[in-house]
Parts: structure tokens; C-alpha cells; sequence
């Protein structure tokens, strides 16, 4: 595998974490109660929860459409300007989308309201990597990995230099 590809799998694997967060909700969105629908259809989509939203980007994600998952993730933020995971993924989605300064800055927000997230510091390593930047990337690699993220450990022990 080249490095961008190896990227983009370990960039998968947190939004099939973030994804897997989602799959309780995912029955009853599927299947919906006719009540809550019509409820929806008054109040308009917008009227969602951030949570809603969030789960929404998650899934589409999961599945490769970083696009309208930063959409998603947009809108879970303007509902919920202290959904860290929101932050976090709009930030990776970024990343996969090629909008490297973006998705610094929006993973930088969620560091800012989990500090001790060592996920946070794993995401945002990954970004600075695609981004071509090894050595500050590293810096969030062994941020994480003194935090507790077994796949910094594992990148930082496959790459020691």
C-alpha cells in the first residue's frame, strides 16, 4: 500500500469507530414511527437534533461521501456548537476532501474541548500527514500515543524515524 492509502484506511477506521456510535439510531431512523414522521414533516428537516445530524454524517462517512458528511457535521455544529465529535469529524472529513487547513482547524476545536482525547490528536495527525508535513504530524502521533490511542502506538512503533 502507498502511504496516502494507508492514511485514508487508519482515516476509515475512525469513522467506522464514529460510525459504530451511530447504529443504535439507525433502526429507528430506518423504520420510523408514522407520529414522529409527521412531527418531522411539520417542524421541517432542519428542526433535527445535532446528534441526528452527526449520526448522518457518520454514516454517509462510513461510506465515502466526506462532501455532504462535512454538510452534516455543519449542521450538527450549529446546533450543538460543543459537539466535540462533530468538530472532530467535519475536521476528517476535511482531510479526506483534501481541505487540509479546514480540517486542522476544526479538529483544533475539539482538542480544545477534550484535551485528553487522545482520538482527537490521532485525527488531527492524520490530517498533517496527508497534508505532507511528517514531522509535525509526529508530534500528534506521540500526543495520542502518551494519551492512550493504541493505533498512535502502533503507527509510532511501525515508523520510528
Amino acid at each position: 500500500m502507498m502511504p496516502r492509502q494507508i492514511v485514508f484506511a487508519r482515516c476509515m477506521i475512525c469513522f467506522l469507530s464514529i460510525a459504530f456510535l451511530a447504529l443504535p439510531a439507525l433502526p429507528a431512523m430506518a423504520a420510523g414511527n408514522t407520529a414522529v414522521k409527521s412531527q418531522k414533516a411539520a417542524a421541517g428537516p432542519e428542526s433535527r437534533d445535532a446528534e441526528t445530524w452527526f449520526r448522518k454524517g457518520a454514516l454517509v462517512a462510513t461510506y465515502g461521501n466526506n462532501k455532504a458528511a462535512v454538510g452534516y457535521f455543519t449542521k450538527a455544529i450549529a446546533l450543538d456548537p460543543n459537539h466535540g465529535g462533530a468538530w472532530f469529524s467535519r475536521g476528517v472529513s476535511y482531510g479526506q476532501l483534501g481541505l487540509y487547513p479546514q480540517g486542522i482547524e476544526s479538529i483544533n476545536r475539539a482538542i480544545a474541548m477534550e484535551p485528553q482525547n487522545g482520538l482527537y490528536y490521532y485525527g488531527r495527525a492524520r490530517v498533517i500527514l496527508l497534508s505532507g508535513d511528517r514531522e509535525k504530524a509526529r508530534e500528534d502521533f506521540r500526543r495520542a500515543a502518551d494519551l492512550g490511542d493504541e493505533d498512535a502506538q502502533r503507527y509510532l512503533k511501525k515508523n520510528p524515524k
